[in-house]
């Protein structure tokens, strides 16, 4: 049996990787356009700077999102200046801190999509008289459909099993920054291992069904590449 604030927290968690999917998509996008075009030499610290939630320990990257958010951090400072709601311990920092942590899952599915389309049909394109916006709506995106479900999967199924960033960041206000891996948590610190292994298997089902879409369609673009 759930509790009312496990069903927040199941709420919180979905709103959270949504909204944090749908601002990496946009973000992503234009950054992963430029990573895949540009010879500039800042690329390959871009390039660190993103992958480096896939290596850093996720508390260590929420206690410096901490300290940055806080009302003596750069960010927290700022935030205040401009009569903003301070973002430390709620949901819009969550939201914040999640968009980095699963920035490098979005970036690269995208990047790799777009290093795999050559120049040829895009420059068929431009010779048609097509503007750059118009190259990459016509042409980029429909080429890298299967890269933006990638990238969405990935990036919606990392937020779903955020815990130390959310916790650093958002502490564990049931209803408004618990999510579930934090309620999970509180339940086997109480030993209510029922509502935790419900808890458990709910986020283990949505996971792995995440992931069997995306490779069932990974399967699929392949069969039909190759046809």
């Amino acid at each position: 049996m759930l509790y009312p604030s496990d069903i927040d927290a199941f709420i919180v968690t979905l709103k959270l990787a949504t909204s944090t999917t749908l601002i990496l998509l946009l973000i992503g996008t234009p950054l992963a356009w430029w990573l895949s075009r540009t010879k500039s030499r800042v690329r390959s610290l871009v390039e660190a700077l993103i992958a480096l939630p896939l290596v850093l320990p996720p508390t260590v990257l929420g206690f410096y999102l901490l300290l940055a958010l806080s009302p003596s951090g750069p960010i927290g400072r700022t935030v205040a200046a401009l009569g903003l709601p301070s973002l430390a311990f709620s949901f819009s920092g969550l939201v914040l801190g999640s968009v980095i942590y699963s920035l490098p899952f979005v970036v690269q599915p995208l990047q790799n999509s777009f290093n795999a389309i050559g120049q040829s049909a895009l420059e068929v394109a431009a010779t048609l008289g097509a503007s750059p916006l118009d190259r990459f709506i016509n042409v980029v995106i429909p080429l890298s459909k299967f890269g933006y479900l990638t990238a969405a999967v990935l990036g919606f199924a990392h937020t779903l099993g955020e815990f130390g960033v959310v916790l650093m960041i958002g502490g564990n206000i049931p209803g408004e920054t618990q999510v579930l891996s934090i309620a999970i948590y509180d339940h086997v610190e109480a030993l209510e291992y029922t509502q935790a292994h419900w808890l458990s298997a709910s986020l283990l089902a949505l996971s792995f069904l995440v992931l069997l879409m995306i490779y069932s369609v990974n399967k699929r673009f392949g069969l039909v590449n190759s046809a």
